[in-house]
């Protein structure tokens, strides 16, 4: 058994980190010492490392929580994991575009600016603009 501070440094998960997975329940609660410290099983360290990985990957907490479900269940379907990690690799290539866009919306207007002493500059010209969607802000 490890204190949290071992779990967090053979499981790369901070100390915070594990007590907020903790509460948002996709670690069990620890086992307690008579102090109230907490200890942490080879299993739960295996566990903080799958939910790191996840999370390095841009998973959300509920999607985690479906992995882990299907991590546990032997009798799963590889397809149902296969469908979570299309759908948010579908996510990730939507942000991609989006900032790909902003990217060369940006460069588009530092190309026109001008750079020097003058005040003019096409970059706050823009941000000042009008906001899309009659006044409001997308997103």
């Amino acid at each position: 058994m490890h204190n949290i501070g071992e779990a967090a440094a053979l499981s790369g998960v901070s100390a915070r980190m594990i007590r907020h997975y903790e509460r948002t329940g996709l670690i069990p609660e620890a086992t307690r010492t008579r102090a109230g410290y907490r200890l942490y099983s080879k299993a739960d360290i295996h566990r903080l490392r799958f939910v790191r990985r996840a999370r390095s990957l841009g998973f959300e907490t509920a999607d985690i929580a479906a992995l882990l479900d299907l991590w546990n269940d032997r009798s799963r379907a590889s397809a149902d994991v296969k469908r979570l990690a299309t759908a948010h690799a579908r996510e990730l290539a939507g942000k991609i575009s989006e900032l790909q866009a902003m990217q060369r919306t940006l460069e588009e207007l530092a190309a026109q600016c001008h750079g020097d002493g003058r005040p003019d500059c096409p970059i706050l010209d823009d941000l000042a603009g009008p906001a899309p969607a009659e006044g409001r802000e997308e997103g």
